[in-house]
């Protein structure tokens, strides 16, 4: 059923702009209701135009229902409504945009693009461009820069904000001459530092002791991803010809230590090939819990490998307890029997409660090239982690098709927003899903073994009175509760109460807790279970 197909909700005004956004919102969601009903979590197209890849995303914390993307080269994204629309723009500046986006907020809710700069093809990739935006994503700033180094190549950014301070750092390679083969060319991780909200940069400093090749392959120093401690330390970690490799700054990035530490080996290198993928990696992502949960000041460091073998590639977390000065042992993330490819890893956490988010390319279910896209969420700091496809359904890449060498993943207070690459019909888009944690304590799959089970709210979509049924198995104690499209409770049928075995059903008057027109979740949890419905509002 198209949208011309769909009924008109009664309470549209057709000739009130402002109701034909309310028209276009209810039929959207009335499109998700029918037609993705079996979807664990819907996925929502961020961009279709210029053939994206590689994309990032952020929430702003201080309103979580601004978001804003990016993609490969110069794609940018934002929306008001936590996800559920966007509106794209390209990007300009002029230092020139040219890929590898990277966005985070700063403290005070500005939004901040990175990316490479070339001033005019052919020329090299001559810096590095932060790029401001003081309206949730709406128009930017020409930008500011680090790292211009003569004919140096500045390469595969990543930033973070220091929350205790407005402090940015940022972190990247450096090629003495991209792709070259010259023995005494080499790659170098760089640091450089704002301490003005961006406006302006220090001069770049070189933090590892050993260096890499040129030729952006296992035995190229990159993924220096930087993440900030609850003492205002800054933690690194990249791979290259010595594995995974570690260092720190406890003085905000003034001094660095003489020597690295190496964590581990990458058995068969940061840069593996994958059939169906145009090029693929393990680079590493480190990230710090600075929530005030029990796992406050662990350090993580997330990447992929193919130590299992070439058929099986796997992705793997590494922790410290004590900044950095110790580490534990690979721990795989992903949960499936082994033989299948898990690849292009990403990881950050929710630092108002620490759980740890991971997304990653999936071909769990499927003996050939099919994929899918699966998280991953850990509430223990990192010793389990529950996986679940997020992906409604699977796509075939296609090898000669640039794909993009990452994923990313935000979330804030409960709300989690993965974002990937698809390719459907030889076309390229950037794709995110709402995802909300309180809906990640169980799988599809385990629906069916839950001692409680929740049917489907009648009649729905909802004008004024519905009805709850639900089933217990045994007496136990549950929660009933109404959650709106950015997780948060709006209503509350049952909490806490100890109900018998059998069938009950609850009375619901949207007008009773002054619920508005649009989508939300009916949620029966127990203490070790939880399970969903989908509700439309009239």
């Amino acid at each position: 059923m198209g949208i011309q197909g769909a009924i008109l909700p009664k309470f549209v005004s057709l000739s009130n702009p402002a109701m034909n956004k309310s028209l276009l919102l209810f039929c959207f969601l009335m499109l998700f209701l029918v037609s993705r009903m079996e979807a664990q979590y819907p996925n929502i197209v961020v961009g279709t135009a210029n053939a994206p890849n590689e994309p990032s995303i952020c929430i702003n914390p201080k309103n979580p229902q601004q978001m804003v993307a990016g993609s490969n080269t110069s794609n940018y994204y934002y929306s008001s409504d936590a996800g559920l629309t966007w509106t794209a723009g390209v990007l300009t500046s002029s230092y020139g945009v040219w890929g590898d986006p990277v966005v985070i907020t700063d403290t005070a809710g500005n939004f901040c693009f990175f990316h490479l700069s070339v001033p005019s093809w052919p020329e090299w990739l001559d810096r590095i461009v932060c790029q401001k935006s003081s309206d949730g994503g709406q128009t930017w700033n020409d930008g500011s820069f680090m790292g211009l180094n003569g004919s140096k190549d500045q390469d595969k950014e990543w930033a973070v904000t220091n929350p205790a301070n407005n402090h940015i750092y940022t972190c990247w390679t450096q090629f003495d001459l991209y792709n070259s083969s010259v023995p005494t060319d080499s790659s170098n991780i760089m640091f450089s530092r704002s301490t003005n909200g961006g406006a302006s940069w220090s001069t770049a400093v070189r933090i590892n002791r050993k260096a890499g090749d040129c030729l952006d392959m296992d035995n190229t120093v990159e993924g220096a991803v930087p993440a900030v401690g609850p003492n205002g330390e800054i933690y690194v970690s990249w791979a290259g010809p010595l594995g995974l490799v570690f260092t720190k700054s406890t003085d905000g990035g003034t001094t660095w230590p003489g020597d690295n530490l190496v964590i581990c080996d990458i058995p068969g290198g940061w840069d593996f090939g994958l059939p169906g993928i145009y090029r693929a990696n393990g680079l590493p992502i480190t990230c710090c819990d600075l929530s005030n949960g029990p796992y406050r000041g662990t350090v993580y460091i997330n990447w992929s490998d193919q130590r299992n073998g070439e058929g099986d590639t796997d992705t793997w977390i590494v922790k410290s307890t004590d900044g950095g000065v110790t580490w534990t042992s690979p721990k795989r993330v992903n949960d499936d029997p082994p033989g299948r490819q898990q690849f292009f890893t990403w990881m950050t956490i929710d630092q108002s409660n620490g759980y740890i988010y991971t997304v990653f390319y999936d071909r769990r279910n499927h003996s050939d090239n099919l994929t899918d896209v699966y998280m991953a969420v850990s509430r223990d700091g990192g010793e389990t982690f529950t996986n679940f496809k997020v992906s409604e359904s699977p796509f075939n890449p296609d090898a000669s098709i640039f794909f993009g060498d990452y994923t990313n993943v935000a979330a804030h207070n409960d709300i989690v927003r993965p974002i990937w690459t698809r390719l459907h019909n030889g076309s390229l888009s950037v794709v995110t899903a709402l995802v909300d944690s309180i809906f990640t304590g169980i799988t599809p799959e385990k629906v069916l073994e839950a001692p409680i089970s929740l049917e489907q709210n009648y009649p729905n979509p909802v004008e004024d009175i519905t009805y709850f049924s639900y089933k217990i198995h045994e007496p136990t104690v549950v929660s009933l509760k109404v959650y709106d499209i950015y997780g948060h409770a709006v209503a509350t049928i049952i909490s806490d109460l100890t109900v018998s075995s059998g069938k009950h059903i609850e009375h619901f008057s949207r007008r009773d807790f002054g619920l508005s027109a649009g989508f939300y979740f009916i949620t029966l949890t127990s203490k070790e279970w939880a399970v969903r419905r989908k509700m439309v509002v009239e």
